[in-house]
């Protein structure tokens, strides 16, 4: 009997989309351990990570990095296929896709803290309406907006912030091949 074997070839973009996935994940994991005082109110650090990907690698790579963020980190956080993941799963792809559409407007007037922004109020707009339809079948959660929306606001422009002086310093090198 012969074994065949599969080999697998690993390109150097997929190395980077595996550092950088690895990242988000990281900063997911340390979201997870800040207190808040109410569900879901966090700081997304991991959109750091997203809008650095989006801006040098594209909405491809964003989307990868982002797909495997929300998969390794419920997987992590012991919350993969419950409510929790399909919220984080939400919000991300409307965030993605708002991001998507504004990497079209003019970059003069939308750089890495408006979309930071749009893509906060995108993500917890997402996360809302989901809780809404499946979670929380009562209007009364739209009483949150406000708050949700302020968080969105701060944290948005915070992570933008240091989004955008991440991408003032050059990329860093390509990890080495192990």
């Amino acid at each position: 009997m012969t074994q065949s074997v599969i080999e697998l070839r690993v390109s150097d973009e997929d190395r980077r989309v595996a550092w950088l996935a690895t990242a988000a994940v990281g900063l997911s994991l340390v979201d997870a351990a800040i207190p808040t005082p109410l569900p879901g109110l966090k700081p997304g650090l991991a959109n750091i990570v997203t809008l650095v990907v989006l801006m040098r690698y594209g909405w491809g790579t964003a989307v990868w990095v982002s797909g495997l963020r929300v998969l390794a980190g419920s997987l992590l956080l012991g919350y993969f296929l419950a409510p929790g993941f399909f919220l984080s799963l939400t919000g991300t792809t409307l965030s993605l896709l708002t991001l998507g559409l504004a990497m079209h407007l003019p970059r003069r007037w939308f750089g890495p803290v408006s979309l930071s922004i749009l893509a906060a109020f995108a993500h917890i707009g997402g996360q809302l309406l989901l809780a809404r339809a499946w979670l929380i079948p009562h209007d009364g959660v739209f009483l949150l907006t406000p708050v949700f929306a302020g968080a969105a606001l701060v944290f948005g422009t915070i992570n933008g912030l240091i989004a955008a002086k991440l991408l003032a310093e050059p990329a860093p090198l390509e990890a080495p091949h192990v």
